[in-house]
């Protein structure tokens, strides 16, 4: 009998937590963060058909911690901050719940991980969307910890 993978299962991973202390690093950290969104934004580009659901909302959160890193966009709650950036250390380990480097089913978790906590966040990633599109550059130091 097959298991379905929900991202609540693969957040209470120990896989994950280790990928939740390292993103209180990269919150910090704006230079070591922006190496990570790399590294995400081409693994994003390489993982087609599991991510398809959710690239959207990914792109966007890569875009508002690109802004947050650099200062630009900062209402942005501390918890959702870390747990976005948690949420994408989680997709670039290579050895994480399900190893990506089992053929067909190595990014399964990733994307039901991603889905979940990208859809907890929603609201943030929607107002950052928003922002965005009203073309300002500074917004309002409203990032809560």
């Amino acid at each position: 009998m097959r298991r379905k993978i929900s991202g609540q299962k693969v957040e209470q991973s120990s896989f994950f937590r280790s990928a939740r202390d390292k993103a209180l690093d990269y919150a910090r950290n704006p230079k070591k963060l922006f190496a990570l969104l790399d590294r995400a934004a081409r693994k994003a580009v390489a993982a087609k058909v599991p991510l398809a659901e959710i690239r959207e909302s990914l792109q966007a959160s890569i875009r508002l911690l690109r802004a947050y890193a650099n200062g630009q966009y900062r209402d942005l709650p501390w918890e959702s901050l870390v747990s976005i950036i948690a949420s994408i250390v989680y997709f670039v380990m290579p050895l994480d719940l399900i190893p990506d480097f089992i053929l067909a089913f190595g990014l399964i978790d990733d994307a039901a991980l991603l889905g979940w906590i990208l859809s907890s966040v929603k609201k943030d990633i929607d107002r950052f969307v928003e922002w965005e599109k009203s073309g300002t550059l500074d917004a309002p130091d409203q990032t809560r910890e």
